[in-house]
């Protein structure tokens, strides 16, 4: 029971805390850049599958 007391008191301070809200806003910006980037990779993919069998077909 005092574990969930810490708890609400400790969501209570970072939720009037500014440093609260600007984690909350990093990670969104963090998940956000990330899912762009799996969004590019995933859409590029075919053409770097074909950039890298050219590199390594003038490799062999």
């Amino acid at each position: 029971m005092e574990q969930i007391k810490f708890l609400i008191g400790y969501l209570r301070t970072m939720h009037k805390s500014e440093e609260g809200a600007t984690i909350v806003e990093y990670s969104l910006l963090v998940a956000l850049i990330a899912a762009a980037l799996i969004t590019a990779i995933g859409l590029l993919s075919d053409n770097i599958e074909g950039l890298l069998g050219r590199v390594t077909g003038s490799l062999l």
